[in-house]
């Protein structure tokens, strides 16, 4: 079973599954089958479906957008929904005190060729 997983995360990888995650984040989200805690014109928010922490949220751009260096730094729309929904988080989920990260993944350390965010607090999972 590991070379499986191994070939999926290889495959994930790949530049054309990239490509056919950012289209369905860029133009059909409503499709994605996922419990949404925020979208706007931009982004779509929602539960990792495999957290590594008691909290680990996702903020996925609707954009094609395989990574943090093909964001324009001109795209004030995009980084102001970015910022004001992680602010209404860590409010909304108490996280401030606690602590919270908001990373963003590229390179070798990004598993699926589309640009996203994660919001994590607490402890890492075991397992």
């Amino acid at each position: 079973m590991k070379w499986l997983r191994r070939g999926l995360f290889k495959l994930a990888r790949s530049s054309l599954v990239g490509w056919i995650v950012g289209w369905l984040f860029a133009h059909m989200s409503f499709v994605i089958p996922v419990d949404r805690l925020r979208e706007t014109e931009t982004l779509i928010v929602f539960h990792h479906p495999k957290p590594s922490h008691p909290v680990h949220i996702l903020l996925v751009p609707k954009r094609q957008l395989p990574n943090l260096l093909a964001i324009d730094p001109a795209e004030a729309d995009f980084f102001a929904d970015l910022y004001r929904i992680v602010q209404e988080l860590v409010v909304e989920l108490a996280l401030e005190k606690p602590g919270y990260t908001l990373l963003v993944n590229g390179g070798a350390y990004q598993d699926v060729p589309q640009l996203h965010f994660h919001l994590i607090s607490g402890r890492l999972n075991d397992g």
